[in-house]
């Protein structure tokens, strides 16, 4: 396998596993906050749209013609670095609008890179990133970035008495 292969399949696999842990949550806990408070399975689903976006889209080829169709610049803003989940439903999209982005922007990701030129991956991506300096390196900390938050959704789902689930 070449490394976009790698690349690809990891992002793939990762949200198998993150979809499979969403589905299992009813849409009424989306915006259920336990009483510890840091966060919701909502905001988890649309932090990792946006993360998708960002890392394998944008920092790839930077943002393009009809972008803002696929995800909102309030859709990144609402789930971006540095916006804080609240409980409030009102103040968020839908879960089936969050999820329709969730599984819009993953589509457009894996249709756009069957196509990247493997000779690009090398190149420092569109956008800086601290904790890489390649575009591959973007694509690989995509995948990694939504497990940690897949492992947050899972402990979520724990806190709100599911049984565990692998």
């Amino acid at each position: 396998m070449n490394p976009l292969d790698v690349a690809l399949h990891q992002i793939q696999t990762v949200r198998r596993y993150s979809a499979d842990l969403i589905e299992s949550i009813d849409h009424a806990d989306w915006f259920r906050m336990t009483d510890e408070g840091v966060s919701h399975v909502a905001w988890q689903v649309g932090h990792l749209a946006m993360a998708q976006y960002r890392l394998a889209l944008v920092r790839l080829r930077g943002p393009a013609e009809g972008d803002e169709a696929l995800i909102s610049s309030d859709f990144l803003r609402m789930f971006g670095k540095g916006s804080t989940p609240v409980p409030q439903p009102e103040v968020y999209p839908c879960p089936d609008e969050i999820l329709s982005v969730f599984h819009h922007v993953h589509r457009r990701v894996m249709e756009e890179l069957a196509c990247f030129p493997e000779s690009r991956l090398s190149e420092p991506p569109e956008e800086p990133h601290p904790l890489f300096h390649t575009k591959l390196d973007s694509l690989l900390w995509c995948a990694q970035h939504e497990m940690l938050h897949a492992g947050q959704i899972g402990l979520l789902r724990r806190l709100m008495g599911a049984e565990y689930r692998w």
